[in-house]
C-alpha cells in the first residue's frame, strides 16, 4: 500500500508555492519522496520556502517565472528537464484575485486574472506534458476553487477562469488519458494560510464560513497537501478528469 503513494523518483514543479497552499502541496510531495520544483516570481522568496521543506537543499529547486509570460515558462520547463533529467508531475496552483463591482471592472483587470488564472494553466499543461508524454507517465493538477462550480458578487473574472479551468482539465485528460498522462484539477474551499487571515480576521466572514461548511471550520493547508500527493501517486492511476472539491463538504448544500 505505502507504494501506490510513493513519489520516490519523480519530480514535480509547482506554481504559486512561495507560500500559502502552493508551499503546503511542494511540501507535502517532498514528504512523498518527490524532488520539489518551487515556482514564483521572487527567486529570494522561494530559497526561503524550499528552505522550509528541506533546510539542506536536498530535492528542492527553485525556478523563478511568471506563469504568463510564455517565453519565460518555456525556457524554464527546458531548464528543469535539462538539470533533472525528467519531469513528471505538474501543480497548476499559481492566481490572482481582484475584488470589483461588475459594472466597474476594468478590462485591463479582466484580462489579467484570465491569463494568469487560465491561460497561463493551458501554457504550463502543454509545455510540462511534451516530457511526461515521451515518458510515457505524468500527472498534471490543476488548482481550482469552490469558484469552480459556484459565484459570488465581486469576483467574475476569477470565478470564469476557475470554471474555464475545469473544462480545461476534462479536456486535456481525454487527450492524453491515452499517453500515460492524467490531468486533475482540486477545488480547494477556504483553508488557514496567511493570505487568508484578514478574512480569518473578520469575524463575521469567519463564522460564515463555519456556518455554511459542514465540518464546521477552515482547511488546514496540510489536507490539500494530502489531496494533491493522491492525485500525483501511482494509486490515482485511474482517476482522470476529475474535480476533487476539498472544501469540507461547502458545495454539497444550501446551508
Amino acid at each position: 500500500m505505502t507504494e501506490l503513494f510513493s513519489l520516490d523518483g519523480r519530480v514535480a514543479l509547482v506554481t504559486g508555492a512561495s507560500r500559502g497552499l502552493g508551499l503546503a502541496m511542494a511540501a507535502a510531495l517532498h514528504q512523498a519522496g518527490a524532488t520539489v520544483v518551487l515556482n514564483g516570481r521572487d527567486a529570494e522568496s522561494l530559497r526561503r520556502a524550499a528552505a522550509t521543506i528541506a533546510a539542506d537543499g536536498e530535492r528542492t529547486d527553485v525556478a523563478a517565472f511568471d506563469v504568463a509570460d510564455e517565453t519565460a515558462a518555456k525556457a524554464a520547463v527546458a531548464d528543469i528537464v535539462a538539470r533533472h533529467g525528467r519531469l513528471d508531475i505538474l501543480i497548476n496552483n499559481a492566481g490572482i484575485n481582484s475584488r470589483q463591482p461588475f459594472l466597474e471592472q476594468p478590462t485591463e483587470d479582466w484580462r489579467r486574472i484570465l491569463e494568469v488564472n487560465l491561460h497561463s494553466v493551458y501554457l504550463l499543461a502543454k509545455l510540462c506534458a511534451a516530457p511526461m508524454v515521451d515518458a510515457g507517465w505524468g500527472r498534471i493538477v490543476n488548482i481550482g476553487s469552490v469558484m469552480s462550480v459556484l459565484g459570488r458578487p465581486g469576483i467574475h473574472a476569477y470565478s470564469a477562469a476557475k470554471h474555464g479551468l475545469v473544462g480545461l482539465t476534462k479536456s486535456v485528460a481525454s487527450e492524453l488519458g491515452p499517453r500515460g498522462v492524467t490531468c486533475n484539477a482540486i477545488g480547494p474551499g477556504y483553508f488557514r494560510t496567511e493570505l487568508t487571515q484578514a478574512l480569518q480576521d473578520d469575524k463575521a466572514f469567519h463564522d460564515l464560513v463555519c456556518r455554511v461548511t459542514p465540518v464546521g471550520r477552515w482547511g488546514n493547508p496540510e489536507e490539500l497537501g494530502a489531496a494533491a500527493v493522491f492525485l500525483c501517486s501511482p494509486g490515482a492511476a485511474y482517476v482522470n478528469g476529475h474535480l476533487l472539491m476539498i472544501d469540507g463538504g461547502m458545495t454539497t448544500s444550501f446551508l
